[in-house]
Formats: structure tokens, sequence, C-alpha cells
């Protein structure tokens, strides 16, 4: 079927369970551990947190302004079209496809795979079915490649079937999280481990971080986690075109979702609090004695349902987290596929990719999706994966709260129907805290960091290619 325009019909309840549901995969339920090793107190944890918050709504609250302005699918490809030209635009895109939007959905699908395991140890990444020497294949690899399959045909089955299932799965696990909250603060809040934590609470007594430069440079670390963890908040703006009133539903869509899901993360995070030690003992012999810090393989969700339900809250939280990443990576793929075919649309993209297959969704943009996220399921871990992503991310994150400021002169007369909120204030603030965590995380981190560089970097060859003609 050829390109046609496609009929605005999510509405904002969808646009926001989007931005939500994207948003909450794993990461909540394992990140915290790493972090708590990095930083060693519960306050430079809950501060990493609300930083990360803070750093995630400004953005969002900025992306509206642009959203009202250029409300077309393909979202930020279109911002950066506007702001920089066709070649900041593309390698945007080249990125999201190569690591982005690509390594985010492997990495998701890797930990639904892996949770699953928990229930049935036959699919667990334990379960090698090849060894071919430079790669091992696991038949966690294989589950998340099929989970990746499944979620692919649902959405070319129409945008009304991937819709449902976002907006009912985003539900399910939105009140999973909240149940464990409730019984994290009210039901099984342990006194002595509150007693603990908070009295404590800004004490270093596990090799933590000393001196300000140390700590900056721990929280630009730890932060990865939780920046990964609040990420894709932004895949809503690559639909935009298929929402009804996108002027004012993807702005309000943005702001809905990452204020309730910043809200969910933080009462997580106190919950565990309240039924964890923060510090623990790597050779521990349960939970309690292993503390967040070093809960098994990171597991802090797993271990907080497990020291309030013993056995069953391990499967409980296992459960949780499957439905978590699996509505996760169905906003993913969903929104991905309008990126690019957004770039075909402009001859940036394989041509087939701006099609629309009978049930009116890109189809063949959905598959060759597909395609490359199950080669990065095969290859990298989950951490490798998280690092690549959020610093290639960061930087087009700020390139685009930068381009508000050269819109604000370039197009002074375009209609907003709404203005980035706290501006020039609030999207400087942003700049600058986005601008060290990269600079940080590039001095830290350059094994993942640098080739993260090469790979957007490859993109510039590849739109000269892509401009010399036929890109077919």
């Amino acid at each position: 079927m050829s390109q046609s325009a496609t009929p605005q019909t999510i509405k904002l309840s969808t646009a926001t369970y989007i931005v939500a549901g994207s948003m909450i995969g794993s990461g909540i339920f394992i990140v915290s551990a790493d972090m708590g090793r990095v930083l060693g107190s519960p306050f430079l944890l809950l501060l990493a947190w609300v930083l990360t918050g803070v750093m995630t709504l400004i953005a969002a609250l900025s992306y509206g302004e642009l959203a009202g302005m250029f409300p077309k699918s393909g979202g930020q490809y279109q911002y950066l079209k506007e702001m920089y030209g066709e070649m900041v635009a593309f390698l945007f895109g080249w990125a999201m496809f190569a690591v982005i939007q690509s390594g985010t959905i492997a990495a998701v699908a890797v930990a639904f795979a892996k949770f699953t395991g928990v229930l049935i140890p036959a699919v667990g990444p334990d379960n090698i079915l090849a060894d071919l020497g430079f790669v091992k294949i696991s038949a966690a690899q294989l589950l998340a490649i099929v989970s990746l399959l499944i979620l692919t045909w649902l959405n070319t089955r129409g945008l009304r079937t991937g819709a449902f299932v976002q907006d009912t799965l985003t539900v399910a696990k939105a009140l999973s999280l909240g149940l464990l909250i409730i019984l994290g603060l009210l039901i099984y809040r342990n006194p002595e481990v509150v007693s603990l934590n908070f009295g404590n609470f800004f004490a270093q007594t596990n090799g933590g971080p000393i001196g300000w430069l140390a700590i900056g440079s721990a929280l630009g670390v730890a932060m990865v986690g939780s920046l990964f963890s609040s990420d894709a908040w932004n895949n809503v703006t690559f639909i935009a075109g298929e929402i009804e009133n996108p002027k004012r539903n993807v702005p309000l869509a943005l702001a809905m979702g990452v204020i309730g899901v910043t809200a969910l993360y933080l009462l997580a995070n106190l919950a565990y609090l309240s039924i964890l030690p923060f510090w623990g003992d790597a050779a521990g012999a349960d939970v309690m004695t292993r503390g967040m810090q070093h809960a098994t393989q990171d597991r802090v969700g797993t271990a907080a349902l497990t020291a309030m339900l013993g056995a069953t809250g391990g499967i409980l939280m296992a459960v949780i987290i499957m439905i978590s990443t699996f509505g996760c990576n169905n906003g993913l793929v969903l929104s991905g596929s309008r990126l690019y075919q957004s770039m075909a649309m402009d001859g940036l993209f394989f041509n087939k990719m701006k099609d629309l297959n009978a049930n009116g969704v890109p189809g063949f943009a959905l598959w060759i999706q597909f395609a490359w996220c199950a080669v990065l399921c095969l290859s990298g871990k989950y951490g490798d994966l998280l690092d690549y992503v959020m610093f290639a991310v960061m930087l087009f994150y700020i390139l685009t709260v930068a381009g508000i400021f050269i819109l604000r002169q370039k197009r002074p007369d375009i209609e907003r129907p709404y203005k980035a909120f706290g501006y020039p204030v609030l999207p400087a603030l942003y700049i600058v805290l986005a601008a060290l965590f990269t600079v940080n995380l590039l001095f830290t981190k350059p094994q993942f960091t640098v080739p993260g560089l090469v790979i957007v970097g490859l993109g510039f060859p590849l739109y000269w290619w892509a401009k010399r003609g036929d890109n077919r």
C-alpha cells in the first residue's frame, strides 16, 4: 500500500500511556543497586533520582513547545531538521536506529527474558544453546527475540491494536508498581531498617565518594541507570501525526506522563529504603544481609518483595517485570517505526519504509526495526547497551533543547500553542546539567562512550550516500 495520510485516532489518554509505558520498563526494579554501590549513601541515591526527575521534566516541558509548533510524525527528527537542517536530523535518525531506540528495545527485551527465566529456568540466561566462540546464544536471548516478534506482528495489525495493547499493559504495570509502593511504605515497612537508613541518611560508610568533585562525578556515573529508566518519554512525539489535536495533546501527554512516572520512581525508592538496609554484604546469605547495594543480580525489586512475602514475592516480582518490560517495548516498537517512516519520506532511508500496509501502519519499517533489534539481542549485556544508549541519547537531547533558543530567534512568528515552562532559565539549566553528565561519562566510561560517538559519526558518510541519488 502506498503512503497516505494517517488518521489522527490516538486520544490524550493513550498518548499519556505511551509516554509512561515507554518509560517504565525493568530499570526501576534493577538500577538502584548499582547506583547505591557507586554513591554510597541513601541521600545521594535519592538525590540522583530527584535530579533525573527534574532533568527529564524540564526536557519534556521544553519538547512541549516544539510538539505544538511541529505536530508531525517523526517528532524529534522533525524538530532537529527545522533547527539545524537535514544532516543533523539524519544523524539523529541513524543513531536512533543503530543504537538508541534499537538498543533500548533490545535491552528491555533481554530483561523480559531474564525475568521470565525466574519462572521458567529452561528459558533463562544460563541455558546456553550454542557457543560460537565470539558469542554465546542463550535461551533467554531467543525468548527476547520471540517477544519482539510478537509485538512487531501485533503492531502490524493496525494502530488500534497497538494502542489497545499499550493502554492495557501500562495500566497493569502502573498498578503493579503502585502495589509495591503501598506494601513497602504502609504495610511491610520495617522500623529497624527505616531507622538504619534514614538515621544514617547522609553517611557514606561503605566507601562512597568523598569531596564535591568526587560526588559530582559519582552522581554522573550513577545517573546512567536512573536516566535510562526515565528515558523514551519522547517517543510519543514520533507518532504526533496520529494523535488527536496534537498541538494540545502531545505537550499534555509529555507533562502528565513524565510527572506521573517520576513520582512513582521516587516512591518506589523510598519503599526500597523502608524494607531493605541500604548497606549490605555481597556474601550475605539472605536479602536483608545483602541489602540494596548487593541485591542478587541487582534485582532490588525482587529482594524487596522477597523480604515482604518470602519466595512468593520473588515470583510476583518476576511477573510484574514481565508485564512491565513487555508493555514498555510495545510503546517503543510502535513509535520507533514512525521515525524511520518520516526519514524515508525525506529520501533518507529505505524507500519502502514510507509505505503503509493494508492495516494503515508502516509495516516494512516495523519489520526492519525488528530485524536489527534481534541482532542486538544476540550481542552485549544489559549494562553495556545501557551505557551505549544513554551517551548518544543525551547528545541529541542537548541539541534539541538548545534548538528552542535557535527557533525563538529564527522563527519568532510561528504559532506556539504552548511555550517551554521557565524559559530561558530551565532549558538552559537542562543543557548545563546534561552537558556535565555527558562529559563526565566520556571520561569515566570511554569504553562505551567513544564507540557511541563512532556510531553517530558513521552517519556522516551514510548521509552523503543517501543524498547521492537512488538510495533504495
